[in-house]
């Protein structure tokens, strides 16, 4: 424990998600001690941040226009959407290069101990956008965890009486994984996905 206002700030780092008590410490001390660092720069960035920050009108990414750069682009596929749960897989799906189409973010996924149910996402403005006939194909890249099921299960039995093609990502072991350490429901989903090789029958 330090005195006054450095245990202060080492205290607010600490409530930043991902960041422990030594990582806290350790960006203060980065703060205090590096003289080419610009902690007022920061303080601006946090200060406007979330006067200039919005949700696009349309899918609900993070954008600083009525609309994210992502929608806007008439390059982009707009029969296909990918459905998220949160703006972050956004980027994470956007590094890959894999995906040209449309993207919906619902805010989270469906959580009963923590209070979240289909009415705190955005299905409504989902179900909205699948008005546009020229929709041929829904991608659920929901979370594979309990909530992301959850969400994923949920959307299929919404989404199905509409006839749009549903597809969910394949999950299973990660590249450079080891057997022995995977989980019981990533390595069933591997066997439940595996795909053929060779031309054998």
């Amino acid at each position: 424990m330090y005195d006054g206002i450095l245990q202060e700030l080492i205290d607010e780092f600490g409530r930043l998600p991902g960041v422990g008590p030594k990582s806290a410490q350790r960006i203060a001390f980065h703060v205090i001690q590096t003289e080419a660092y610009d902690p007022k720069r920061l303080a601006e960035l946090l200060d406007t941040i979330r006067d200039v920050v919005k949700f696009c009108a349309v899918c609900g990414n993070i954008s600083q226009e009525d609309e994210c750069s992502i929608c806007r682009d008439p390059r982009r596929t707009r029969d296909t959407i990918c459905v998220v749960e949160e703006a972050k897989d956004v980027v994470a799906i956007e590094r890959t290069r894999q995906f040209r189409g449309l993207y919906h973010v619902l805010g989270g996924a469906i959580s009963p101990i923590d209070g979240i149910g289909p009415d705190q996402l955005r299905i409504g403005s989902l179900l909205e956008r699948l008005r546009d006939t020229s929709i041929i194909e829904i991608i659920l890249a929901t979370d594979p965890n309990v909530e992301g099921e959850a969400t994923a299960t949920y959307l299929i039995r919404l989404l199905e009486p509409l006839g749009i093609r549903i597809t969910r990502l394949a999950s299973g072991l990660p590249v450079g994984g080891d057997l022995e350490y995977a989980d019981e429901v990533t390595l069933g989903r591997a066997f439940e996905h595996r795909t053929r090789v060779g031309g054998t029958a």
